[in-house]
């Protein structure tokens, strides 16, 4: 186990976060599937969260990282899902002719630290997810 360090703190928090599209459509693909992958990295390096794995399904977002302490989860999905979402809308006007302008993502999202699981089968089923992408993940 590795731990990090701020400035004034060492600390360990591992999280395995998921949101859907709205209705679950599939939307994520092609170019709009890489702009919003790009988008999360950039919020997570703006906020000092280091990503551990990721992965984008065509309809949902599966997310490892490690989050300092000084921020929270609800904070961080809630930069990633707006500034996603708007962005998306702006540069690819159909999603926001198709769905409704307003939201893009779902309304909520699943959060879980790997206090109950080792870090390993988290990533092992991340693999496995990006293996077989088209399985139902509920």
């Amino acid at each position: 186990m590795q731990y990090d360090t701020g400035s004034h703190c060492v600390f360990y928090h591992r999280y395995h976060i998921v949101w859907s599209t709205k209705y679950r459509y599939k939307v994520l693909t092609g170019d709009l599937r890489l702009r919003v992958r790009d988008i999360c990295r950039q919020v997570c390096r703006e906020n000092g969260v280091d990503i551990l794995r990721g992965v984008l399904s065509s309809d949902h977002v599966h997310i490892f990282v490690s989050v300092p302490p000084k921020l929270a989860i609800s904070d961080l999905v809630r930069k990633m899902k707006g500034r996603s979402c708007y962005k998306a809308q702006r540069e690819f006007p159909h999603i926001r002719r198709r769905y409704w302008g307003c939201r893009f993502w779902g309304r909520g999202y699943f959060s879980t630290t790997n206090g109950a699981i080792t870090e390993d089968v988290v990533l092992q089923y991340l693999e496995q997810h990006i293996a077989d992408p088209t399985g139902s993940s509920r």
